[in-house]
């Protein structure tokens, strides 16, 4: 049986299975996306890249609906999710399509003596491995291959087994947009042909969104043979409530946090610190909008299952449940957890747990409390408290009074074993270039 198969987890339908790429074939795609950096990335001007790179974005909303029904039979995803999906990848691709030129643009360095001049040159580094994860298919895709490809680099892309068909209709796409053969290359291949992907030295770079576990084998293994990595790991991200003014649009506003893509995103808000003085109020409407949420598969019968051992963990830790149903198969009911005094794990699916805090200094403390530091909510009255606790916070990322703020202008990424490098942004494009200096002296 092959490990790349689409699984429908609403059903537990096996749709379709994928063959696994042979050694052959993955040392060919290698081989193609190679060859078309030398012949074609060297020599091609920025503007006409990122005229391919828009091209990509139209695709993307004009295979909308096919693209975004793929990802809800692939992982479970809730449809109005996926569209949104979509679009939020159409953008990142315009986005570098608009800036790509000014992005990469020659950078005059002033002397501090002698004559001449001093120039950095921003190039590609060459073929990057993309190693991508199943609960955002198309959208992971586009933060790794739009500001690389608009760089000039080629790129070698393995997606989750689970998405080998979203895998498949991205690649047809950047084929379609005009891209060359070899630019873009997926292929379904193994963790041991992975391993032989970053060993070969005609690739430059390997980034991966993922577990904690997948980012440290793989840096491990780039790390030993001395390949840049982008790491984009788990995250058990802090919502601290301090103060409101409208309970109910904050309490909306951490439900959003909680529930978006049915609770399986990284920079999800998955730790509810709230301050005593609003503390029992707001959980009372929190766990009634939670408990309202419409039921939703999650990616698999796996992961599922997985959720209910971290949960039944932190009950038996001292932490009660608070959930009107039970699971049934890859179907996980939306819960919130309360009195849990230790308890920092990532839970990837529609479960909070909320926690009380005495003062601004104690949120801050259960806040930074984990091994994680990707992303972080503040919500307060106070601007100058939020500043000073957004300063405080040991996170990649900080939303202060929002969510669903993030755009493709802002950088991406965490710290801790969250991860490093960036994704988006103007960072975004930087990660894999060559900054090569060129000083001329007379």
């Amino acid at each position: 049986m092959s490990i790349y198969r689409v699984l429908d987890p609403a059903t537990g339908e096996l749709v379709r299975e994928y063959p696994t790429d042979s050694d052959a074939a993955v040392i060919a795609a290698v081989t193609r996306a190679h060859g078309t950096f030398r012949n074609w990335s060297r020599v091609t001007a920025v503007a006409d890249r990122a005229a391919l790179i828009r091209r990509v974005a139209e695709l993307h909303t004009e295979r909308r609906d096919e693209l975004a029904a793929t990802i809800v039979r692939e992982m479970g995803k809730p449809l109005d999710d996926a569209l949104g999906e979509i679009d939020f990848s159409a953008a990142i691709y315009e986005y570098y399509a608009d800036n790509a030129v000014a992005f990469l643009a020659d950078e005059d360095v002033p002397l501090l003596g002698g004559t001449g001049s001093a120039v950095i040159q921003r190039r590609p580094l060459g073929v990057l491995l993309g190693i991508m994860p199943w609960n955002f298919p198309a959208y992971q895709v586009a933060r790794f291959a739009g500001p690389n490809l608009a760089a000039g680099n080629t790129i070698v892309l393995k997606h989750a087994p689970q998405c080998p068909a979203s895998a498949a209709l991205l690649e047809n796409l950047f084929r379609d947009a005009g891209f060359p053969e070899g630019a873009y290359v997926n292929v379904y291949a193994t963790n041991e042909q992975i391993e032989q992907i970053i060993a070969d030295p005609r690739v430059q770079g390997v980034s991966l969104t993922g577990s904690e576990r997948a980012g440290a084998a793989v840096a491990e293994i780039a790390g030993r043979h001395l390949k840049k990595v982008v790491l984009e790991l788990g995250g058990s991200d802090p919502f601290i409530v301090l103060s409101s003014d409208d309970l109910d649009a904050t309490v909306e506003a951490a439900a959003l946090a909680r529930l978006d893509n049915t609770g399986q995103a990284c920079n999800a808000g998955k730790r509810i610190i709230v301050h005593q003085d609003v503390y029992d109020e707001f959980l009372a409407r929190f766990t009634a909008r939670i408990l309202s949420a419409p039921p939703a598969p999650l990616s698999s019968l796996a992961a599922a299952e997985h959720l209910e051992e971290q949960v039944a963990a932190a009950v038996a830790g001292g932490a009660t449940l608070h959930t009107a149903e039970s699971r049934s198969g890859a179907w996980y009911p939306p819960g919130v957890l309360t009195g849990a005094t230790d308890f920092a794990e990532e839970l990837f699916g529609p479960v909070a747990i909320v926690f009380r805090a005495t003062d601004e200094d104690d949120a801050v403390t259960i806040a930074n409390d984990t091994t994680y530091g990707l992303g972080s909510y503040v919500f307060t009255t106070d601007p100058t408290q939020a500043r000073r606790v957004a300063d405080r916070l040991e996170t990649g990322m900080v939303f202060i009074n929002g969510v669903g703020a993030e755009g493709p202008e802002l950088p991406f990424g965490g710290v801790k074993r969250s991860g490093f490098g960036r994704e988006l942004g103007r960072y975004g494009i930087e990660e894999f270039i060559n900054r090569k200096l060129v000083r001329t002296v007379a």
